[in-house]
């Protein structure tokens, strides 16, 4: 066991990175008849999200770190395979030009590159003309227009929609028949987003939003009790109202939501992005395998697993996992194989994880989880498919808007 964890630290260290500070550390040279397989990661360098409490640090380089050990993995097998992956990191700043560093990692040979970037600047890249036919692995942006309308053939999610993260939710909630719903969205654009994929899950597994509000509070300080909102006196009188099972809240970018559990003036659970939050990964999953890969996460990365870090490690793992079946170098029998019924990885989930035809979304289970606890995983039992259950969750076939030409 110690030799298998040195092997894969050794594994982790020679990444070639293309941002201008860093100096990339050497590549081995590669072994005779050996392919060499580069996957591209790109991002932006903006600072990271500030948590409302003062015990939990800001996490770095989310993603970056998840596509590192995704690499790792992948050389574990390609050693044997004569297979040689290196990740080429480009982190551009806030203000940089998005095109011209995709544009430069397409014309140094990449073919594979996992995108972590906000939707707006995930469609520049894909709508570059040298762009088509290659896969752009999306692990950040859960826009559900990026499967529906605003669709790319050369784009595939790694990373769950917020109407299957919704669709999660409300089948749990139906199932514990909490019906009746009190939806509160905050001011950003994507609260409202993820609160109207929260009103078509109510409208599809017959829930009911009995009353709607919009957090319009500035939020207090994040290290006293005196900011500009109260908790015990404005929530309680904020959350009165028709009487409901559950407060669901719309608050992605954590400006608000965790002021809500226990200041409900009636005792309700509280849902949604805070309280029992659905979400693709989570470091209370112990199932599966789970807690060896988290462990093994958290050795490299010194800290938790997020949602981007795994969604960055499966698209890393969906090209690892293509290249030892197939073993060719043609983008187009890996794209089409990825597609194919096929196509599994393993994900740590519980069942393999595969794309969807119809718009490229990966299909996977999403756990439901509190802070410290895993509470549930959906779909949920009794939620039934023709084909495959895990399609309950999301854009199924019959109500995709995506116009591929599949």
């Amino acid at each position: 066991m110690r030799l298998f964890l040195c092997a894969l630290t050794g594994l982790i260290l020679p990444f070639a990175v293309l941002a201008a500070d860093p100096k990339p550390l050497p590549l081995p040279p590669p072994a005779v008849g050996e392919i060499q397989i580069p996957i591209g990661f790109l991002g932006v360098d903006s600072e990271p999200l500030e948590s409302l409490s003062p015990l939990e640090k800001p996490i770095t380089e989310q993603g970056l770190m998840g596509a590192r050990v995704g690499i790792a993995d992948n050389n574990t097998t390609g050693r044997l395979l004569k297979q040689n992956y290196k990740l080429d990191e480009v982190m551009i700043p806030e203000s940089g030009d998005i095109k011209k560093a995709a544009h430069d990692l397409i014309a140094s040979g990449h073919k594979y590159i996992v995108a972590d970037l906000p939707a707006p600047l995930l469609l520049q890249v894909a709508d570059l003309p040298e762009a088509k036919g290659l896969m752009i692995f999306n692990v950040q942006a859960k826009d559900d227009s990026l499967r529906g309308p605003d669709c790319r053939d050369d784009v595939f999610h790694a990373t769950p929609n917020r109407a299957m993260l919704a669709d999660a939710l409300a089948q749990y909630l139906v199932k514990m028949r909490w019906s009746k719903w009190f939806l509160v969205v905050g001011k950003t654009e994507p609260d409202k987003l993820y609160a109207q994929a929260i009103r078509r899950s109510a409208k599809r597994f017959n829930a009911k939003i009995v009353s709607e509000k919009e957090w319009t509070f500035d939020a207090g300080s994040k290290h006293t009790d005196d900011g500009n909102v109260s908790e015990q006196q404005t929530i309680p009188v904020f959350t009165q109202g028709p009487d409901y099972d559950v407060l669901i809240v719309a608050d992605e970018a954590e400006g608000f939501g965790e002021y809500l559990p226990y200041h409900t003036y009636t005792p309700r659970l509280v849902a949604g992005t805070q309280g029992l939050v659905p979400t693709a990964w989570h470091r209370t999953n112990e199932a599966w395998g789970a807690t060896q890969f988290h462990n093994r996460f958290e050795r490299v990365a010194h800290r938790w697993m997020t949602e981007r870090d795994y969604a960055a490690w499966v698209a890393v793992r969906t090209v690892g996992e293509a290249f030892t079946r197939l073993k060719t170098e043609d983008v187009a029998k890996v794209r089409d194989f990825v597609l194919s019924p096929d196509f599994a990885i393993s994900a740590f989930m519980g069942t393999g994880a595969s794309y969807r035809v119809w718009d490229h979304q990966l299909r996977q289970q999403i756990l439901l989880t509190g802070p410290r606890m895993l509470v549930s995983f959906s779909p949920q039992p009794g939620f039934l498919h023709e084909f495959d259950t895990l399609d309950t969750l999301g854009f199924d076939r019959p109500d995709t808007t995506c116009k591929l030409a599949k």
